[in-house]
């Protein structure tokens, strides 16, 4: 029976952030209690938020609310980072890596361990996009390849 309940509420849970309407833990819990779970914590919700990947990030209204992305599905810490990795180019000067909502400095703490040698002088990350500084320009293309290699050998 706890098993069903558990359920429901993950089922309840995920229909909340589906809505992308809620902006807060506190208005995730209110929800919740709405439908009948009442002993429903912050802290629980924090646990979920963190559990499912849950992202914050503007609706369409550019509201900031949690969501649930697409993309990502429900990923978890053994999810293969080549899903999380939507596109790598580069524009003569920086390469450019578009991620998953949410999974830029994930993705950019990785590359932070490739080293000067490794063609990379530093990157920049945002919530989906990551910008790396190559250490030499005119080698810029193998760095885009080796980055593309290197998330499609994982």
């Amino acid at each position: 029976m706890a098993n069903q309940k558990q359920e429901e509420l993950i089922r309840a849970f995920k229909d909340i952030l589906k809505a992308e309407s809620y902006g807060s833990q506190g208005e995730i819990v209110e929800g919740l209690k709405n439908q009948g779970f009442n002993n429903i914590s912050q802290s629980k919700i924090s646990r979920m938020l963190s559990k499912f990947g849950a992202v914050r990030t503007r609706n369409a209204r550019g509201d900031m609310v949690y969501c649930l992305p697409p993309e990502l599905g429900m990923p978890t810490a053994k999810s293969p980072l080549k899903q999380l990795v939507l596109d790598i180019e580069h524009n003569n000067v920086m390469v450019i890596i578009r991620t998953s909502p949410g999974a830029a400095q994930l993705i950019a703490r990785l590359l932070d361990s490739l080293s000067k040698k490794d063609g990379v002088l530093g990157t920049i990350a945002g919530d989906d996009t990551i910008f790396i500084a190559p250490a030499d320009v005119t080698k810029i293309e193998n760095l885009r390849q080796r980055v593309e290699d290197l998330f499609d050998n994982v």
